[in-house]
């Protein structure tokens, strides 16, 4: 779609509708553009600015890296799963002038353009948090966009066909051993699909699946915070099938050749893949607005103060969370669903469409994957295990997803009926995928953003 013009027109004017702008396409500016739309039947015009033009369900990202899905299941294209009224600008926003009311970004082609809003959404979501510990930043690799998993699929079937050519029991040993640190959501089920799938590949190159040897590093216990029953499955699930979990533990030391623990163990690797959580994105460190921790501060209509056609949701916000008294909601998708959702409505109402309300939430139960027919799940607070577990992970993936469920299923099918394809295409390379990037969505290159030319 093309982006919208230059123009200078406020609200009032007759010659247009409303406009209301919206920073990001993930869970929550997702369905902030999918509720207003709905409330407003047309009436409003909504212009969703983002990197790419589809919305990531993050959820299947491991099943992407661990050979199992296809990355286009799981990228529901914007136009498919909008309505009309909905256009997508592509690119990276880098300018917003809360005074003018405008805000400006860089296209794929580096071509710059700038709109006026009449309300603007701030949900450009989150990127890796990096801490200051040498060596991260040159050997670890993230896992929050398309192209890490990507990228981590195809180093996956190098390492392991490059140890399967070497004749130095050492170097074997080290392309072998893959190194997680963080086990929340992400680094948990990263570590579990990705060890049965290099389990898979050693097989079909005649190496042994138990010299594959995966390491989880964890400052806290697996899924700290979560509901213990998924925590302590997932825990039990990880050392019975030979995953090293190491808790209460960090990573001192990052090199070329290995990784050095808090205990003092080295360990030789070729793999260190950092999932020890997330930070809000950038973009909102230069704005004239209150943040906490990095996140906008926001009532609980999620309006920022001083500012009411400005409203923050999902990762990038500081929530009021009603069940927990003077803290802010985790930056978890359930939270950024809602609030996106809660936040079309409330700019509808705001434009006179509906009534506004406070953000209100009702713990529905988490589901975490780990693999083959292994997953823990409380729906409701029911505690479910094995094969029951995986399949209400999967119902509730498919339901949750915009699109493209058929072609998710038909995927999970052949998985169980055929060996998993194991070809390196080499498509992205580490220098793409740099751990300390404002935009994770995108390969880092000539291709992607920033461009040389400009751009956060």
């Amino acid at each position: 779609m093309n982006a919208p013009h230059v123009d200078d027109h406020r609200t009032g004017r007759p010659d247009r509708p409303p406009r209301v702008v919206v920073i990001g396409s993930g869970f929550a500016g997702f369905h902030t553009a999918k509720s207003l739309a709905r409330r407003t039947r047309g009436a409003v015009e909504i212009v969703v600015v983002s990197p790419t033009n589809y919305f990531l369900y993050l959820p299947l990202l491991p099943e992407v890296a661990g050979g199992i899905l296809e990355p286009r299941r799981i990228a529901v294209a914007l136009s498919d799963a909008l309505p009309a009224c909905v256009r997508h600008a592509p690119g990276e926003v880098d300018a917003i002038d809360l005074d003018a009311r405008e805000i400006g970004w860089l296209d794929p082609e580096g071509v710059s353009h700038r709109t006026t809003y009449d309300r603007l959404v701030i949900a450009a979501g989150s990127v890796h948090k990096v801490m200051p510990i040498p060596g991260v930043n040159e050997y670890a690799v993230g896992f929050r966009g398309v192209p890490e998993a990507f990228y981590l699929r195809d180093h996956l079937v190098r390492q392991i066909d490059l140890a399967a050519m070497s004749d130095d029991p050492d170097e074997r040993a080290a392309r072998c051993t893959f190194v997680v640190v963080g086990a929340g959501y992400t680094g948990t089920e990263v570590a579990a699909q990705g060890q049965l799938f290099t389990r898979a590949l050693a097989r079909s190159r005649h190496l042994d699946p138990d010299d594959m040897r995966w390491v989880l590093v964890s400052r806290g216990a697996v899924l700290a915070g979560l509901d213990e029953h998924l925590a302590t499955t997932a825990d039990a699930v990880l050392r019975r099938r030979g995953v090293e979990v190491h808790t209460d533990e960090t990573m001192e030391e990052a090199t070329d050749e290995g990784v050095l623990l808090s205990s003092g163990e080295r360990i030789p690797t070729r793999t260190l893949l950092w999932c020890v959580g997330v930070r809000a994105d950038p973009l909102i460190e230069d704005l004239d607005i209150e943040v906490e921790a990095g996140r906008v501060v926001v009532h609980e209509t999620l309006q920022v103060p001083g500012h009411p056609e400005l409203y923050a949701c999902g990762d990038a916000a500081a929530v009021p969370d009603p069940s927990r008294p003077g803290e802010y909601t985790a930056m978890t998708a359930q939270h950024a669903v809602r609030q996106g959702a809660l936040a079309g409505r409330n700019i509808a109402a705001s434009l006179g469409y509906g009534s506004v309300r406070p953000y209100r939430h009702r713990d529905l139960g988490f589901v975490v994957d780990l693999g083959g027919f292994q997953a823990a799940a409380a729906p409701l607070h029911i505690p479910l295990t094995g094969f029951p577990a995986k399949v209400v992970t999967r119902g509730y993936h498919l339901a949750s997803m915009p699109g493209n469920r058929v072609r998710t299923a038909a995927d999970w099918i052949l998985e169980a009926l055929q060996p998993r394809q194991s070809a390196q295409l080499g498509l992205v390379r580490s220098p793409a995928i740099p751990l300390d990037t404002a935009s994770p969505e995108v390969p880092q290159h000539h291709l992607g953003f920033p461009h040389a030319s400009g751009g956060r």
